[in-house]
């Protein structure tokens, strides 16, 4: 396995690719409710991306082995939909969930990141399964640091999770990124503390926990590419993109709308719930 370990060049060209690909996320929360379709939503961050920040959004005709071009600029996944949902011309509800992942590409570099927005007013279980699949997130982010290893992020994320009674997506997971849109390593979002590939300075790496309501098990739909629950269940999933530093870690995907890390990151009083409206 060949992990790329970025220079402090590499880095400042990750962070602005981070930056803009949150950008996005901020320009359209504004446009996240009842009666808007994720159609409309893909439109305007292929505008915002292309003709905005002079970027390029990776997904659009992305295909990795086996799979066809993915068609829009953007993944959009309502509901039961874990992931890779394509944006069609279906209304979003009063009460749905979504996640918008966005990618840009920006002078070569790779910025990855996506949020939940509960459109219009959420139910109570909505909103708990989308605030606690984002503070899931952080439990493995700040688990980065040089020395530690992918297996303490894993296992932070799937012990907080069940032992919340949600489950962990096992299918899909975090991944190396920069100059391609995925690299080694594989983050796992589950696993034992102590294993796996050890954390050091330049890395830089996904998080992106996919935490359903039900049970873990998926199914591929018809489409070649939306992912749902096979129960049914709600399902939610955060990402950032991280550096690991020579101290720590650090989040490149953020810009002035990001949501702030959670009141155990920060060490302060709990900030106001982290999903978007």
């Amino acid at each position: 396995m060949t992990i790329s370990i970025k220079t402090a060049a590499d880095v400042e060209g990750m962070r602005i690719a981070g930056r803009l690909a949150s950008e996005v996320l901020d320009m359209l929360a504004a446009h996240v409710k009842p009666g808007v379709t994720t159609d409309r939503l893909d439109q305007l961050a292929h505008h915002h991306i292309v003709n905005v920040q002079g970027a390029i959004p990776a997904p659009l005709n992305y295909a990795p082995p086996g799979y066809t071009p993915y068609p829009k600029s953007i993944c959009t996944s309502i509901n039961h939909q874990v992931c890779h949902g394509i944006p069609n011309d279906r209304p979003l509800k009063n009460g749905d969930i979504v996640n918008v992942d966005v990618t840009v590409i920006k002078d070569g570099w790779h910025g990855d990141t996506s949020r939940m927005f509960i459109v219009g007013e959420g139910s109570i279980a909505a909103k708990r399964l989308c605030n606690f699949t984002y503070e899931a997130m952080w439990k493995g982010i700040v688990r980065v640091k040089p020395g530690a290893r992918l297996g303490d992020i894993g296992h932070a994320i799937q012990t907080f999770a069940e032992n919340a009674g949600f489950s962990v997506v096992r299918e899909f997971c975090g991944h190396g990124i920069g100059r391609n849109f995925h690299e080694e390593p594989q983050v796992l979002h589950y696993g034992r503390p102590g294993t796996l590939e050890e954390l050091v300075p330049g890395m830089v790496f996904t998080i992106e926990p996919m935490i359903n309501a039900g049970r873990r098990e998926i199914r591929e739909m018809t489409d070649g590419w939306t992912i749902v629950t096979k129960d049914r269940s709600l399902s939610a999933q955060w990402e950032h993109t991280v550096l690991v530093t020579d101290t720590g870690y650090e989040v490149l995907t953020v810009s002035a709308g990001s949501p702030p890390p959670p009141a155990f990151v920060t060490g302060q009083q709990p900030a106001p719930a982290a999903v978007g409206h």
